[in-house]
Order: structure tokens, then sequence, then C-alpha cells
């Protein structure tokens, strides 16, 4: 009875931990622990990343995977002061400079690709113009430009014949994010901005083949992820949704499951390496409207990612319980630049300062401690 007894413990399934090592499409991780995309607007003249970003995202790099910071894919995606961007040489070169740095590091490091549409100002715009979006109605939202923020300006609707330019921009970042040394690219599908608005019929008024049916407002996005999967490969592509957020003032889409259901199983041809997901809202509310994100998974083939308000216990029973293969943690890594190992050691974390999350210097960007560097309290 004794053996027979291990011997079916051993035909158990091993649960997997936050800590193992994980291989996304062609990409090997260390570890489950994603750093989460976070704005900082914190880049040189010329949407040019700052050398202390090299300092920054290299003291991050114990995280499996690190997503960066939102880059626009051409100079009318802009949407906020300060943003990089991976549309030209010398962006691509400042880049290369922070990918080195955290492969020197030993971490793996994706650039999210994005174009804002219509959560824009003219200010932030090529010669004054206005932002473009699936519509040309104005979101009630702001953003952030020189003095301060600002509400975001009315979009003009694009042209269907202007969309397979959006579409050839998305790839051309990807094979610029290639050139940087990045080891893959997470395109930005989420929280209200342009190819979220053509998905949603909320903020997508369009009677063209973008607009009106689910199979039309998928359309942009089925475009974008086939060119970007055709240049660099499906195993070093990521998206990110966000089926349920109202960031942005995107408002929620007539019927959410149909539409998001319907985009995920469009992205099986190009076997992408994960899918990363926010549950709820962004940075708020993981109940904010029903939502079925089981059923969403069952409909990808690949590594699954999830987001927003993940703690340490939640985070180790999501992986252990086989509902997460990774899990992304966003304002936790920005004042604890060793996360994974606090999280691993079941230390407590660093609070950060919110005054310093948009622009500003080395302070609140770079000059958290780690672990070795905290002074000793006094006994």
């Amino acid at each position: 009875m004794r053996i027979a007894g291990i011997a079916n413990l051993r035909n158990l399934p091993v649960m997997a931990n936050l800590f193992d090592p994980l291989q996304v499409g062609d990409i090997a991780l260390a570890n489950r622990i994603v750093m989460a995309p976070l704005t900082r607007n914190r880049a040189a003249p010329g949407q040019v990343p700052s050398a202390l970003a090299e300092t920054y995202y290299a003291q991050r790099a114990g995280a499996g995977l690190i997503v960066t910071e939102a880059s626009q894919i051409r100079p009318d995606g802009q949407g906020y002061l300060d943003t990089p961007g991976i549309h030209g040489a010398e962006q691509v070169a400042a880049w290369k400079r922070v990918t080195d740095a955290v492969h020197a590091h030993g971490g793996r490091i994706v650039i999210q690709l994005w174009h804002v549409g219509r959560i824009s100002h003219v200010s932030l715009q090529p010669g004054g113009q206005s932002p473009v979006s699936s519509t040309d109605r104005a979101a009630a939202t702001k953003t952030f430009i020189r003095g301060g923020f600002a509400d975001v300006s009315a979009p003009r609707r694009l042209r269907t014949d202007e969309i397979p330019g959006i579409v050839d921009s998305f790839r051309q970042a990807a094979r610029r994010a290639m050139q940087a040394g990045f080891d893959g690219v997470e395109v930005h599908g989420a929280n209200g901005y342009l190819i979220d608005q053509f998905l949603r019929d909320s903020a997508n008024d369009r009677d063209d083949a973008y607009g009106g049916s689910i199979a039309n407002r998928t359309r942009l996005l089925r475009e974008v992820m086939a060119a970007v999967s055709t240049e660099i490969g499906g195993g070093r592509t990521g998206l990110r949704l966000s089926p349920v957020t109202p960031s942005n003032d995107i408002g929620q889409d007539s019927d959410p499951q149909a539409l998001f259901n319907a985009a995920v199983e469009q992205l099986a041809p190009f076997g992408l390496a994960y899918l990363h997901v926010v549950e709820g809202q962004t940075g708020g509310s993981r109940d904010i409207a029903p939502f079925d994100f089981a059923a969403l998974r069952e409909r990808f083939d690949g590594a699954w990612m999830v987001n927003n308000g993940y703690d340490r216990a939640m985070a180790l029973a999501a992986v252990a319980e086989g509902r997460a293969d990774l899990v992304a943690f966003g304002r936790p890594f920005i004042g604890n630049p060793d996360l994974v190992r606090r999280l691993r050691e079941d230390r407590p974390l660093a609070k950060a300062d919110s005054a310093t999350f948009y622009g500003g210097d080395a302070h609140g960007y770079t000059d958290y401690p780690a672990l070795d560097d905290e002074p000793v309290a006094a006994t």
C-alpha cells in the first residue's frame, strides 16, 4: 500500500509556482512575474528614451519579463507629454542601450507598441493637427501636456484608405524593436486607445469595413496582429486587452463577451506568445462589469498573463491553481526595483511616491533602494 501510494503521488500534476521559469513563445523567462507597462513621462526631446531609462529598467531586470512603458509607433500616435517612441533611428539607438542594460542583468524585455488614437491633444500632434480615431467624437477625459493636464482634443475620423498605413506603422515599429534588441513586442489593444476605439461600438460609429459588425470592428486588431507576427514571429509577439475597463471614456461595448471572445478566437493563426488581460477596471475595481475571463482563456493557446490589483497571495494562488501563467505587477515595481526578491522572501513592500509618477528626474524613478541598500532600523 505504501508503494502504491507513492506511485499515485508521483502521477499527480505538479503545481506551478510563481517563481518557476517559463518558456513564453520564443522567450525563456526566469520566473512568472511581469513588470507591467508604466507611463513615466521622462523621455528626452524627440521622444527618445533618456539615459535614466537604462538604469530604471536594469534595476528591475529581476522580473521574468519587463514590458516597457507604452511607446508610440509614429508621431501622431503620441498622446502625453514626454513619452518615448519607436519610429526613428535615434529612438532605436536609445532603446538599444536600454535592452543591453537589461540583458546584462539577466532580464528579458519587450516594448509595448502604442497608438493613442483620440486620447491626445493638438499640441502633441505633428503640425498641430487633430488626433485620429475610429470616430470624430471627442472623449471626455484629459491628457498631460506642457503646463499640466488638459482636455483631449476632438479627433478626426480616419479614412478607410488611411488604415493600412496605421497597420504598416505597427509592423515597422515591431521591426525597429528587433533592431533595438528587444526580446519581443506587446501590441497595446487596451485602455481606450486606438485599437480599443475600433473594437468597441461605444467608440466605433463607422459604416465602412471597420465598423458595424463584430467581424468589422475586430478587423484592425486582426490586421495589426497579422502584420506584426509576420514581421517578427508570433513567438515574440504579445497583445494586451482590457475587455471591460472604462479607461479614457471608452465606454462599455454593447456585448463585451461576444466581442472579445470573437477577437481572441481570431488570434489563433498568429501563434502569439502571450495574451495580457486586464481584469476589470485598469488600476481600479476588479468587478466593474460582468465578464467571464475563463471563457476568454479557453479561446487562447499561448501564455495567459493576468493584471490588475494582484498582491503576493493572489498571484501565488492564480499560478498554482492554473488560472494564470504569468502575473503582471504595475505600481509595486515603481517603489520596489527588487520586487521579485521581496515577493519570494515575503518581505515588506516600499510605498512609491505618487507625486513623482509622471515626469521629473531621477527622484522617484531610479532612487528607490533595493533591500540590501535600505538602512537598518535602530533597535
